[in-house]
């Protein structure tokens, strides 16, 4: 097939493109590389079955030629980044979502949307399944991706249910592995840079908040299975392993063997306390289940990041 990932050169679009290219399909990927980076796809570069378009998917899509498949994936997507870039934020989730959707409604294409767990909030409900509506501030600093996250749902779900869009959407858990940014504000990259650079981890409040890790590539497979299944409903893919951040802390100084220990600052407004996948959805519709031990995953991340900041 012929596939259009906008987001391509991103932390995950830029292992999605390589799974597709793998699989044997034609990629063109679509970055404004504001958070993306052209280095995070240098492996395709040469690729004849691969093509890297400089644009903005917010003002447009500047493709030629049909595509039969439309993967969503474009938008900053960290703390930092909904501080630094709000407009971008919300735009990523109206008006690309809609200039995405109106693509595949041309091209007769299937179309998926990378949402988030974002969209849940500050949880009321744990685990976290699709049924629940969320508890999300709509006026707080991460409403720019949440409601952006929360009004591209909603736009998905009004293309396919009144232009008969075949779409797919998922609802991403944390994800880690290689190409993340370092700077980037989320906890992985900061824990990572922090212990190989010989510094104190920062944990905000008693670090008992949870999160669950998923390993880059154990993303990418349920992302590519979601779109070829027949699953119209949001999706959860994440790993429904619970780890408090004081857990990942300690496993990070431990394996990198950083005696700096932590510090602790205060929690910041809105952070959600508790965030787990009930993946009952994708374990039943696509067969789906995360494969990458933590250990392993985690290994081969700061092993990454020592080689970016050593380097």
């Amino acid at each position: 097939m012929r596939i259009l990932v906008t987001g391509g050169a991103g932390f995950v679009g830029s292992h999605l493109c390589e799974r597709l290219v793998a699989d044997g399909h034609e990629v063109v990927a679509v970055d404004n590389f504001v958070t993306g980076r052209p280095q995070n796809v240098a492996s395709l570069r040469d690729h004849p079955r691969f093509s890297l378009v400089e644009a903005d998917a917010i003002v447009g899509l500047p493709v030629e030629g049909r595509v039969d498949r439309v993967f969503h994936l474009a938008s900053p997507a960290s703390p930092i980044d909904y501080v630094e870039l709000p407009f971008e934020t919300l735009f990523a989730g109206s008006d690309a979502t809609r200039n995405c959707l109106e693509r595949a409604l041309a091209d007769g294409a299937r179309f998926l949307l990378a949402s988030t767990s974002e969209v849940y909030g500050d949880p009321a409900v744990h685990p976290q399944v699709e049924s629940y509506w969320g508890n999300v501030n709509p006026i707080g600093p991460r409403s720019v991706y949440d409601e952006a996250k929360r009004y591209a749902e909603a736009l998905t779900m009004a293309f396919h249910r009144y232009k008969q869009v075949e779409t797919r959407i998922v609802r991403i858990f944390n994800t880690y592995g290689p190409r993340m940014r370092v700077n980037d504000g989320r906890v992985v990259p900061a824990f990572c840079s922090q212990a190989i650079t010989g510094k104190p981890l920062t944990v905000f409040g008693d670090g008992l908040q949870t999160r669950s890790f998923c390993y880059v590539s154990d993303l990418v497979d349920g992302i590519i299975r979601l779109m070829e299944s027949d699953l119209t409903e949001p999706c959860n893919l994440g790993n429904p392993s619970e780890r408090t951040m004081l857990d990942l802390a300690q496993f990070i100084n431990a394996h990198t063997g950083n005696a700096a220990g932590l510090t602790h600052r205060p929690l910041p407004k809105d952070d959600p306390t508790r965030r787990k996948p009930d993946i009952s959805r994708a374990r039943a519709h696509l067969g789906w289940a995360p494969q990458v031990e933590f250990e392993d995953g985690m290994g081969r991340t700061v092993a990454w990041f020592r080689e970016v900041l050593e380097g």
